[in-house]
Order: C-alpha cells, then sequence, then structure tokens
C-alpha cells in the first residue's frame, strides 16, 4: 500500500518532538512493504536544521508554506491507499485536514494521528466547530503515540470510528548505547525544549533538585532555555541534534524525563527521551505518571520522582554500579517489548484489517 503522510518534519528534530517517532515507524513500515512518502512544510526553519538527509525508505517532499504549495500536496493524496494526517503540523492544520479527507480516493484509509492528543482533545472541547468535528464521519481511525484507555475513550465518544494507541518506543537501529562524551559528563541531564506546559515541572524536577545540590553537577539541553535563570552548577547546551543523542544519554550518571502537564495528567504517554535513553542503557529518573509500569519497571528498570525532593534524593543514593544495572536492565525490557518494529507490526494490522473491512463494505 502506498502511504501518503503528512506531519511537522522527518529531517529535523528542530522545535519537532515527533521526529523519532515518525522516523522509527515509518522506517519499519517501509520495510514491511508499503511506499511512503511524507510531506512537511517548509517551516520553523526546520530545513535549516536538519538532521538526516533524505532516507532510501522514504519519499520526502518538502513544500512551501504557501496555499499554493497546499494545494499541490493535497492534490497528492489522491494516490494514496492510506492518507495520514499528524497532528501538529503547525502551517495549515485546518486546511490540510479538510482538504486531504476531500482529495483521499474512496478506498484509501483516512487515518488521524495524534501526536499530543491531550492538547487536540481541549482544542476539541472548546471549539464545537473544531475541523476534527466535523472530519470524524470520514475518518477510518484515529491513532495516537500515548494516551491509554482515557484517551480512547475520549475519541470515541466524540465521534471516532476507532481510536488506538501507537506508544513511543526504541529503533535501535539509531539509538544505543555509546562512548562516553566529556561535553555531556554530569550527574543529572535533562534533554527538552522549553514550553510553557512543561516549565513549571521542569523547575520542580531539575532545577529545585540542582538548587539542592550544589555540589552535584546538573546539564540542559534543548531549545528555548538561554533566557531562564538557573542555578551555577546548571550547564545549558542549547540543541541537542538527534545524532549526540546516544552520548547524551549514555554518558551521565543519570537521565531524567519529565512529561509535560497534560500528558502527565493523562498518563499512559512516555515520550521519545524515554526509550531514547533506556536504548543507551541510561539510569532513567522519571517524573510519577500513571501507566509506566506498562513500560518500564519502577525501583529496577526506572527511577520514578513524585518531586524535586525524590529526585534529589534518588540521585544522592545513586551509585555508579547501580545505574549501569539499572540501565542495563532498561535496555533489555525496551529491546524485548518496546521497539519500532513491535509498533509497526501493530500499525501493519490494523492497516490490514481495516483495508479488508472498507473493500467488504464496498462489495455490499
Amino acid at each position: 500500500m502506498n502511504i501518503a503522510f503528512y506531519g511537522s518534519s522527518l529531517l529535523s528534530s528542530y522545535w519537532n518532538g515527533a521526529a523519532t517517532y515518525y522516523r522509527g515507524l515509518l522506517r519499519d513500515l517501509a520495510g514491511r512493504g508499503y511506499r511512503v512518502v511524507f510531506y512537511e512544510p517548509d517551516a520553523f526553519d526546520r530545513q535549516q536544521h536538519r538532521d538526516m538527509d533524505a532516507p532510501e525508505w522514504a519519499e520526502v517532499v518538502v513544500y512551501p508554506a504557501s496555499e499554493e504549495g497546499l494545494r499541490r500536496v493535497i492534490a497528492e493524496a489522491a494516490k494514496a491507499d492510506v492518507v495520514i494526517k499528524a497532528s501538529g503540523v503547525g502551517v495549515f492544520d485546518d486546511e490540510l485536514l479538510g482538504g486531504l479527507v476531500a482529495a483521499s480516493q474512496p478506498h484509501a484509509i483516512r487515518i488521524f494521528w495524534d501526536v499530543d492528543a491531550p492538547a487536540t482533545l481541549a482544542e476539541l472541547a472548546r471549539a464545537p466547530d473544531h475541523p476534527l468535528h466535523r472530519a470524524f464521519p470520514a475518518l477510518d481511525l484515529v491513532l495516537t503515540y500515548g494516551g491509554g484507555d482515557p484517551v480512547v475513550a475520549a475519541y470515541e465518544a466524540l465521534g471516532a470510528a476507532r481510536c488506538v494507541p501507537i506508544y513511543n518506543a526504541l529503533d535501535p537501529t539509531t539509538h544505543g548505547p555509546a562512548a562516553p562524551d566529556p561535553r555531556f559528563a554530569c550527574d543529572l541531564a535533562f534533554l527538552g525544549n522549553r514550553l510553557p506546559d512543561r516549565e513549571a515541572r521542569v523547575t520542580q524536577f531539575f532545577l529545585v533538585p540542582a538548587a539542592r545540590l550544589p555540589q552535584r553537577s546538573f546539564l540542559i539541553g534543548g531549545n528555548g532555555w538561554e533566557s531562564r535563570a538557573m542555578p551555577a552548577n546548571v550547564r545549558h547546551l542549547g540543541h541537542v541534534y538527534t545524532h549526540e543523542h546516544n552520548a547524551f544519554n549514555a554518558t551521565p550518571l543519570a537521565v531524567l524525563n519529565i512529561a509535560r502537564d497534560s500528558m502527565a495528567h493523562v498518563g499512559f504517554s512516555p515520550a521519545t527521551r524515554v526509550f531514547e535513553a533506556t536504548g543507551a542503557a541510561a539510569c532513567l529518573i522519571t517524573d510519577a505518571w500513571e501507566g509506566i509500569e506498562l513500560f518500564l519497571a519502577p525501583g529496577e528498570e526506572v527511577l520514578v520522582a513524585r518531586d524535586g525532593r525524590d529526585v534529589a534524593e534518588h540521585l544522592e543514593g545513586l551509585s555508579a554500579h547501580r545505574a549501569r544495572a539499572i540501565g542495563e536492565a532498561a535496555r533489555r525490557r525496551v529491546l524485548a517489548e518496546h521497539t519500532y518494529a513491535r509498533r509497526g507490526a501493530k500499525v501493519d494490522a490494523i492497516l490490514t484489517e481495516t483495508a479488508a473491512r472498507k473493500r467488504e463494505r464496498a462489495v455490499a
């Protein structure tokens, strides 16, 4: 089957936390025989911050962020067997959704793929005239990268024919153990862009422990933090490119995951960083959120913190030996249960089943 995927960016992770997710899933689907064309707008300086070349496993179409560029790529949907509109493209999102529903062929599987379900559901609750409300009758599937049963129930109550979480995972061909890099040497490292619904939790889970432990070293990577005042024992790196993530995760004593407010509230939403870090055998400390035990065993494969005090206590009691043991146990778990090969197999089964159902309805 031919897949036309309309998303934020495959080629750049710059201000684009979904890049790793897209790459892992689409690489696997291409290996299963799908022909993938990824459409991404030339926007937000992402093309100036590419961290991968156009891959062999997908054709990437970069289009101008203009009405003419939009019309051109919408028309391409007519060639596809599977048409996917991701959330958070960033430009012309509403027009893309309506245009793709109209342009796709009757036999095509139409999918809305939500990479930020809590934010989208909040928008839908605020806006009865949101284009997604109108699109539900024409959509075959809503796929999400997190949220579990609460998100499934919310989407199906709004009119989605079927909603299935496809969680983040590990792509072991790109993320794995690496040699330590002195640039990333520290006791605790955090990687994440500065976002309004994350900043308070970064203060609580990262900056408060840094202030409590002045003798320890802390490292923060990601966009937007350069203007934020931080304790003297915190270094800021700025944007960390994807090819540097393995060393970033493998070097510190421990790596911190901090969910955004909405993701933590909904639960069942492990970030890509969780699997990148554990894939590199990092000792991961994560803020507490419902569902963590479905992915990693607290105390054995991950350390869970309810607040900044817990983070500080975990760090103070963490030996290099125990950190290695936790990281190695986590890597074994994600390799066994949480790879993009497993996620891709699930998507493949869903697409095959949906295509068969559509054929049966067409004949009837």
